[in-house]
């Protein structure tokens, strides 16, 4: 078979299939033997499509090789079908993919550390929209599920495979710059020099204050203000004014009792 007939053939294959190819299995088919016959076909049959400017691509997606359109003309594509090109995920169905994507093969117990909730619900949506499949029992106790992702998925977001997914450091930002000191604490005050809270004097009223407490000294020099005069005010007395004197003597001695 001449190589343009087989390059004819490789694009009839990658048009009319509705998954990826892999080199091994377009061999088989075109009943060559020598598989780099047709990675060189296909590496041919992809320069064509750039070269000369056609709305087709030879895409390497999970694995394998397909047809498809060219991404800049994408927009075209979903105005046409609208919501069915779209695949629409939930955070929770999102975020679990995302750690199933970078940690597998996992269980679902691992998964819902990483999380922090459990993800029975996202789970079930992954594997019913082929995102995400078992592969496998963990050795340890239980044996657990394991799972993992398929090539729907490398297909749906366009990978050739895992080891295109980016890269964890070009998608989580970098940690701030902490300035020198910023986490060293102020000491501890020594015993004694801890400061005393600052009370503030209760409001007195007619009724008197619910609590004693000690009356500011006044400035040295400096006489107590005198109290303002009111028509039917009386003199303020103070407890010890109030305490009734013991009776005295004609001699100005304690008077006894008989």
């Amino acid at each position: 078979m001449e190589d343009t007939q087989l390059k004819r053939i490789i694009e009839t294959l990658l048009f009319i299939t509705d998954h990826p190819l892999p080199p091994e299995r377009l061999a088989q088919v075109c009943e060559v033997k020598d598989e780099t016959r047709v990675a060189a076909a296909i590496e041919a049959l992809r320069g064509d499509y750039v070269r000369e400017g056609r709305a087709l691509r030879v895409m390497e997606v999970a694995g394998g090789f397909q047809l498809g359109t060219d991404p800049d003309l994408g927009f075209w594509v979903r105005k046409l079908y609208h919501s069915r090109m779209t695949v629409r995920l939930s955070t929770a169905a999102l975020e679990t993919l995302t750690i199933i994507a970078y940690k597998q093969p996992i269980t679902r117990a691992e998964i819902e550390a990483v999380r922090g909730v459990e993800v029975i619900g996202p789970l079930e949506t992954l594997i019913e929209r082929k995102l995400v499949t078992v592969v496998g029992r963990k050795e340890t106790v239980g044996r657990p599920l394991l799972y993992g992702t398929t090539d729907e998925f490398l297909r749906q977001f366009g990978l050739a495979s895992l080891d295109a997914l980016p890269r964890l450091e070009s998608i989580v930002p970098e940690p701030k710059e902490v300035p020198a000191g910023a986490d060293e604490q102020p000491p501890l005050p020594l015993e004694g020099d801890f400061p005393l809270p600052v009370l503030e004097r209760p409001v007195e009223t007619d009724e008197g204050a619910e609590f004693d407490s000690p009356a500011p000294a006044a400035p040295a020099g400096d006489a107590l203000p005198a109290a303002p005069e009111t028509g039917a005010a009386e003199p303020v007395t103070t407890a010890a004014e109030t305490e009734v004197p013991a009776a005295e003597t004609e001699d100005g001695g304690p008077k006894t009792g008989a």
